[in-house]
This record gives C-alpha cells, sequence and structure tokens, in this order.
C-alpha cells in the first residue's frame, strides 16, 4: 500500500511517527509525498494548545475530503488529539476509519490491514503502561541528527498543561533499549542526537530509584561516530550538580539546556503549580553560568496566565532583561479543558496575552541580537545542514542552535561541503538571529 504520513506537533510526536514509518516500512508498505496518489493516509496529531489542536482537525477535514472524492482507502489518526478527543472524532468526522492512541501506535500496521478488510476498531492501550520503545525508526530529519525519546509522560501536573491526562505520568525508557536505538542511529549516520522527553532531567526514576541522567549522558557520550549530545526540556528544580558537572566535562555535550520556566512572578509560578521561585531560578541559572560560563541557556515563557497582573509582568520582563536568555519564546496562554487553570477566576483578554507576548518578544529581540553579535571572531564547531544553491553558501548550526527553533550559521567555504559534515568555522558577522563564517 502506498502511504501518506503526516505528523504534527512536537519532536517527541515526530518520533512516534518516525517509529510508525519503520513499522510501515518493514510490512512492505511504500511511504509517498503526495496524498493524492495514496491508499491510506495517516495524520498523528497534536492539541497541546488551541492552535495545535486547530491545525490537526484542519488536517484531519483535508484529509477526509481526499476519502469523499473516492480517491482514498483509509484514513487513520493517531496521537494526542485522537487520545483526548476520540469520541467526537468518531462522530464528527466519520470519514476516520481508525484511532490509535497515545501508547497504542505500534499498532499500525495491523489497523490499517484490518481497515482494509472491512474491520473498523480503534486502539487505546492505558497510558500509563510502559511506553512503546524499541521499534526501528525511518529518520525524518535528513539523517544527520536525530531525536533520542528517554521517557513517556510527565508527573508535574502544571496546572495549564494537559499532557499527563493524554500521555499519562512520566515512564522511562530503559537505557539498555535507548543505547542500542542511539547506536543504531550513529551506525547509520548520525552526528547529533537530541535528547527530548516531557521532562528529561527524571530520566530513570520510575526505573532505577534515582534520576539517571548523568549516567545516560555518560554512555551516549562513549559512542565513538557520536559527536554531539543536546538536551532539551530540563525542569530547573531538577537540575543537579551532578548534571552540571557531566554536561561540563563532556565534550560532545552541547553547552545548551533547554529550560522552560513559564514566569519570573512567584503568585504567577504558585498558580501555575510550579516547583520554583523567582529566588531559586536566579540561583539556578546563575549556578550553571558559573560552572559553565559559555553555556547557551534557551527558555520557553507564557504570558496572560489567570490573575497575571501589571506587576507579574513587570517582574517577567526584568527577569528577561536581567538574564539574558540566549534563546527564548513566548507563548500567550491558551486555557485548555480539563486544566485547573481554565477554571481559575481573572482570565485575561486575547488581546492583552498577545500585547505582553509581543512586548516580551521585542525586548528578547535585542538580546538574542547582541548575543549573536558577541560571537563574532569566535572558532566554532559547525555541523552542516545544507546548502543555498543560488548564493553557494553553506547553511548549518553551532551548539548554541537547536533545529528547527534556533538560528542558523551561513557558511563560506572554499571546497563542497555535504551535509553532516562537521567543520571549524570563524563566526565573522552577524545578521540579526543568525551567524556568518568562514571555514577555517
Amino acid at each position: 500500500m502506498k502511504i501518506f504520513f503526516v505528523s504534527l506537533g512536537c519532536d517527541k510526536n515526530l518520533v512516534d511517527s518516525e517509529m510508525m514509518l519503520g513499522i510501515l516500512a518493514e510490512r512492505g508498505h511504500t511511504i509517498v509525498d503526495d496524498e493524492k496518489i495514496a491508499d491510506v493516509i495517516v495524520v498523528n496529531t497534536c492539541c497541546f494548545i488551541l492552535d495545535a489542536k486547530q491545525e490537526s482537525i484542519d488536517t484531519i477535514l483535508q484529509m477526509a475530503q481526499l476519502k469523499e472524492e473516492g480517491s482514498l482507502k483509509a484514513l487513520l489518526v493517531t496521537g494526542c488529539l485522537g487520545e483526548r478527543y476520540r469520541e467526537e472524532i468518531q462522530s464528527e468526522i466519520p470519514q476516520v476509519d481508525a484511532i490509535l492512541g497515545t501508547n497504542s501506535f505500534d499498532k499500525i500496521a495491523d489497523t490499517i490491514d484490518e481497515v482494509l478488510e472491512g474491520k473498523k476498531q480503534n486502539y487505546f492501550h492505558d497510558i500509563q503502561a510502559v511506553p512503546v520503545h524499541g521499534h526501528k525508526r525511518m529518520v525524518t530529519t535528513g539523517g544527520h541528527y536525530a531525536y533520542l525519546k528517554i521517557a513517556e509522560g510527565c508527573d508535574k501536573h502544571c496546572t495549564y498543561c494537559i499532557i499527563p491526562k493524554i500521555r499519562g505520568n512520566f515512564r522511562s525508557v530503559p537505557m539498555d533499549v535507548l543505547l542500542k536505538e542511539a547506536k543504531e542511529l550513529v551506525a547509520n549516520g548520525v552526528k547529533e542526537l537530541i535528547l527530548v522527553a516531557q521532562e528529561t532531567t527524571v530520566y530513570g526514576k520510575d526505573l532505577y530509584g534515582e534520576k539517571c541522567l548523568p549516567k545516560l549522558l555518560r554512555e551516549l557520550a562513549a559512542i565513538e561516530e557520536l559527536q554531539f549530545i543536546r538536551i532539551l526540556y530540563c525542569y530547573p528544580e531538577e537540575i543537579t550538580p551532578e548534571l552540571i558537572q557531566v554536561i561540563k566535562e563532556e565534550d560532545k555535550i552541547c553547552k545548551y539546556l533547554d529550560m522552560p520556566i513559564q514566569h519570573a512572578a512567584d503568585g504567577v509560578l504558585k498558580r501555575m503549580g510550579r516547583r520554583t521561585d523567582n529566588a531559586q531560578l536566579r540561583s539556578i541559572i546563575g549556578e550553571l553560568r558559573r560552572e559553565i560560563p559559555d553555556i547557551c541557556l534557551r527558555t520557553t515563557l507564557i504570558t496572560g496566565f489567570p490573575g497575571e497582573t501589571q506587576k507579574d509582568f513587570a517582574v517577567l520582563k526584568d527577569f528577561v532583561k536581567e538574564m539574558r536568555f540566549d534563546r527564548l519564546g513566548v507563548f500567550p496562554y491558551s486555557p485548555e479543558e480539563g486544566t485547573g487553570a481554565a477554571k481559575m477566576k481573572g482570565q485575561i483578554p486575547s488581546f492583552i496575552k498577545n500585547m505582553r507576548r509581543n512586548a516580551i518578544m521585542k525586548l528578547q529581540q535585542e538580546i538574542a541580537f547582541e548575543k549573536a553579535a558577541e560571537m563574532i571572531g569566535k572558532t566554532v564547531d559547525v555541523l552542516i545542514e545544507g546548502k543555498l544553491p543560488e548564493d553557494g553558501v553553506f547553511i548549518g548550526r553551532t551548539y548554541k542552535d537547536a533545529p528547527n527553533v534556533d538560528g542558523m550559521i551561513f557558511i563560506n567555504s572554499d571546497r563542497e561541503l555535504v551535509t553532516g559534515d562537521v567543520i571549524k568555522a570563524r563566526v565573522t558577522d552577524s545578521h540579526e538571529y543568525d551567524l556568518i563564517g568562514e571555514e577555517v
């Protein structure tokens, strides 16, 4: 069968998609890049915030139209939207033949077979069960980098977040499974592994009785052909001195940490259900920068959380100004049904949420441009990701740049570089968020 696959949402969802693609390929199916010639379409959905939810619904409806036109034999929905709104999808979009929950996607090939035989059966395994793992993946990121999902679910239960209800509590993937997967990815050309989970910092606590991210990082760093390890989604309160030392000591680990803090005003943080306050955040950031002076810190923030006063927002602005994060993203608060925050008093109008978001982003833009300019004259390792043919300029990423969310570096070189090459380059200039350099 010719199968067209749509993967929406986060990089963790992408790993699930890659596992499904691997399962389908092993069953002899052909993956196509044109939905109009497909026999089967799979939409792996997201519903983390309102915009993501709408994108998932619109995509399903778009694919359902092909079913109406008679060119499509089967339409399947997987992922978070399917887990959360299974009944609504089934009743409102009858063109959907089957839905797989967030911990059931390993049934994708069997489900397609059943649908084509006229059996329409959904699969929703217990979201608290052992997470799906160990399947050979079809890497879709170009082959030179890949995400390594080290755990599923979350135990934090922040008041704005629906993830525990659709992904379950925190469950680690066994370390031996991760190391086997990592070695296979590296053997197939991956140079950079990016560790992801809802929260990477508590990896192993459920399986081994202690936080084992430092141990996992040491084991990954020992893989000979692997050149870079990047860590995303570290909750600040779980960052230990041991973890800091591992990042500091292991050359392969990018001096880069994605640490979502969400806010800086104590009252807002408390209502969010976060485990840190302003003083603790300052202390953690200070320790990271003392121990690893060249560390690149990324964070995410939420503006317009219920009850956020002008004073709270001023605290957040001052914090951003003082902390000078290298990378920063801001989301206007999105009320999600079934969460505590959606029921809170003091809901803030959308225009204020967006106005506050824009103000933070304007402030951060100035900081980011200054940070980029500070890189001029430095020599950095660069992972080549492609070429601008019309300009003869190569595109790459430094240790400060995670794929799809951060900047790029544009490289002039006298020789032909290939995607996946790792070179040394001297930064000669900066342009907004991006750098310009030359191979040395």
